[in-house]
């Protein structure tokens, strides 16, 4: 059968998908031993044709698994070189972030201390005072009070002061002359 005798419908394969390459038809024994030398010098080219054509694509294949696989070791150097620095980075900024929480923990600490230490110091302050007002007042009464008026005029100064002790007030008034210059 020749390739004008086939039809469309004898074909396995649809004829519009890609182009296959033509296998050799495999020829029977009686065939093989008609073949004149020239066929057979033919087919022997034809078939070392073949084993040349199919280690050239080994090769190219061969040689493009190499070049992928030696970027992919190129990548993965290059991974393997960025990977701590990345890792350094993210430690670093954790760091950072951890150091900022742990200052901020212990200036609200550090405000809080001072807060109550400082309110403690005034209810201390206030009772201080109070307990001084009442010892300075008992010791006024025990001792004695002083009040005082004065009047300063154009040459003198007028003092009236009041002494009371525990028996009675004594009133002393007196009038300074002041030095002036002229």
């Amino acid at each position: 059968m020749d390739e004008a005798e086939l039809k469309p419908e004898d074909l396995k394969e649809p004829t519009h998908k890609v182009r296959q390459e033509k296998q050799p038809i495999p020829l029977s024994s009686e065939t093989r031993k008609a073949k004149s030398p020239k066929n057979q010098e033919l087919s022997e080219k034809t078939s070392s044709a073949v084993k040349i054509q199919a280690w050239w694509r080994g090769t190219l294949v061969r040689r493009a698994l190499l070049h992928a696989a030696l970027r992919a070791w190129v990548i993965q150097c290059w991974w393997r070189l960025m990977l701590p620095k990345i890792m350094e980075k993210r430690r670093q900024s954790i760091l950072d972030t951890f150091q900022q929480e742990q200052w901020a923990a212990v200036r609200l600490q550090s405000w809080v201390r001072m807060w109550r230490i400082r309110s403690r110091y005034l209810r201390v302050l206030k009772a201080v005072r109070i307990i001084q007002a009442h010892w300075r007042c008992h010791a006024c009464t025990s001792r004695g009070l002083i009040k005082g008026r004065y009047r300063i005029t154009a040459s003198q100064m007028h003092l009236e002061l009041e002494i009371f002790l525990g028996s009675g007030p004594c009133i002393v008034s007196e009038c300074i002359p002041l030095p002036i210059k002229q």
